[in-house]
């Protein structure tokens, strides 16, 4: 330990015997009792930590309708484009990732690989 004192009077005088690590400790302690005990949604520092969590199974679903919109070469709208990609396109040719949005007529658009718009040299 950080100091050694000798044998005291007990339990009585312990307010007066803590040291900074160990005040910290009985805070720390009464917080996770805290937290055990109410629901850890109302604390602001794991609302910020929920937000960077990914939804595994949205993201799949967002993958296969990628691939599905990709293989059949559905006509899709700006909405849908948008929500397949992440974000709304900003011209008549984006590309996002591996993906790229043509716009065929308003409203109007088709997804393709990026590989599969480059019709030049291929090694």
């Amino acid at each position: 330990m950080a100091h050694s004192k000798g044998n005291s009077s007990g339990s009585t005088s312990l307010s007066s015997e803590l040291n900074a690590e160990q005040a910290l400790g009985l805070i720390g302690l009464g917080l996770m009792q805290k937290i055990s005990k109410n629901d850890l949604n109302q604390w602001s520092w794991s609302e910020a930590e929920e937000v960077g969590k990914a939804d595994l199974s949205v993201l799949r679903q967002r993958l296969e309708l990628t691939a599905l919109a990709i293989d059949t070469g559905a006509p899709l709208s700006t909405a849908e484009v948008s929500q397949l990609l992440g974000a709304k396109p900003g011209s008549s040719k984006t590309q996002r990732g591996g993906l790229i949005a043509k716009r065929i007529s308003r409203n109007v658009w088709k997804l393709l690989r990026s590989e599969q718009d480059s019709s030049h040299w291929r090694n």
